[in-house]
């Protein structure tokens, strides 16, 4: 992707070394340096570090706001962004949903985080919308492959860490150590102190929890009809209330609530009195239909589904799930000893198999499941969608993992049209 950047020497920006030519800069990055011979090659103009883009753009001029956690990153990223918009701020926010500014959608989903060039044009378009905040999710990968280097945050969150993208980081060890690199600095930092993994610079860290002693503490909650809670901060205690269901958002709302107070200068009752008005994000625990009760989730790590199917324990769970090919095949039995716990019928099915053979992937899901008699296995995900809502009885839930709200499946390179959520309201005839 080339970039036009007025009042240099040069004409376009790229990171691409195939795209230099002698109006073209090469953006020297960690991720690309095994390609500056290449650039050269090509009559790059001259060789930008990408230090020196983030002066070029002016991206110093907002306050930059990080992310990262196995689960809740994009609840966290979207609580921020609508809590800052309802406070009056303009603000833009990056994610695995794509770009949004001001409230409005400006690019669809991408990667979690970016490569490093796109995330500063995308910082730069915020500054040219009068942006005040970038809120952005900070993916593992993106922190191992410094795609975040140069910039400057102005508050770095945690999350949590729980087992994910084993099958890049190959280690569970060697994923908990690259999470916890981001948090090594002395930049303002929030951490989930709940979370027993955590190792971070304590300069400038602030804390969150809901069990141990912390910055900001949940003294007391409820989850009848969402969620409510009383924010202790010191001497300060102050009671929010929240449309969102289920204990393990009560931690995305805290970690949101308290980097609003961090970065702004609004009180903490200003900002809870905006909590409300937050709705959720679409493919989180969202409820295609209320009779028959069906929800759809993108859980797709053992903890996201426990977390899930936790927060619905109260009622009989069906579970519709599967696991993504070509990625960490630890977790596959893992989930499906979760699914087998806490549900009274698992339907296990294709997610994205990518390249992989969707029967080895179900075959390593059942590895993990002692009672073979509660699981049918239909690797048609519609139709194991059907299978589950015909055997839903009054008061149960259909919940559908994997996917949220993917509108495509993943079979070998290919994106095949496919939306959980269409498919229920298809098959339950609200379309």
């Amino acid at each position: 992707m080339k970039i036009e950047l007025p009042g240099q020497d040069y004409r376009y920006l790229s990171e691409n070394s195939q795209e230099c030519d002698a109006q073209t800069a090469f953006v020297l990055t960690y991720q690309n340096k095994k390609y500056l011979q290449n650039a050269k090659e090509n009559g790059a103009h001259s060789i930008v570090p990408i230090e020196d883009v983030a002066a070029l753009l002016g991206i110093n001029k907002i306050k930059i706001v990080g992310i990262t956690g196995t689960n809740g990153k994009t609840t966290t990223a979207s609580a921020i962004y609508s809590f800052l918009l309802d406070l009056g701020y303009k603000v833009a926010m990056q994610g695995t949903r794509g770009l949004f500014m001001n409230d409005e959608v400006c690019e669809g989903k991408t990667l979690t985080t970016p490569s490093v060039l796109n995330t500063y044009i995308h910082i730069y378009q915020a500054i040219q919308a009068g942006c005040e905040y970038f809120i952005m999710e900070v993916s593992s990968h993106a922190i191992e492959q410094r795609r975040i280097e140069g910039l400057d945050f102005a508050l770095k969150i945690l999350t949590n860490i729980t087992q994910d993208h084993l099958d890049y980081h190959k280690t569970i060890e060697e994923y908990i150590r690259i999470k916890n690199s981001f948090f090594q600095d002395e930049s303002k930092k929030l951490i989930n102190r709940d979370e027993v993994k955590a190792a971070f610079n304590f300069k400038n860290a602030y804390t969150y929890s809901i069990e141990n002693p912390s910055t900001y503490r949940l003294m007391a909650y409820s989850l009848n009809d969402g969620s409510s809670g009383i924010i202790q901060h010191f001497q300060e205690i102050v009671p929010f209330t929240a449309s969102l269901h289920g204990f393990f958002n009560l931690y995305n709302l805290m970690a949101a609530i308290a980097a609003t107070h961090l970065i702004t200068e609004k009180s903490l009752e200003e900002i809870a009195g905006v909590v409300d008005n937050f709705a959720g994000v679409s493919g989180r625990m969202e409820q295609v239909c209320a009779a028959p009760n069906v929800i759809v989730d993108f859980a797709h790590t053992p903890d996201g589904m426990q977390q899930v199917l936790n927060a619905l324990k109260e009622k009989e769970l069906i579970v519709v799930f599967g696991a993504g090919g070509d990625r960490d095949k630890t977790k596959r039995p893992m989930m499906g000893r979760i699914a087998a716990s806490l549900a009274k019928k698992v339907f296990v099915t294709s997610d994205n198999p990518r390249n992989e053979d969707p029967e080895a992937i179900v075959a390593d899901i059942l590895s993990g499941i002692q009672e073979p008699d509660m699981v049918t296995v239909e690797l048609n995900r519609k139709k194991a969608i059907e299978m589950a809502l015909e055997v839903q009885e009054e008061g149960e839930v259909v919940v559908i993992l994997g996917k949220g709200d993917e509108a495509y499946q993943i079979i070998y390179d290919k994106k095949f049209p496919f939306d959980d959520r269409a498919v229920v309201r298809e098959l339950l005839r609200l379309e």
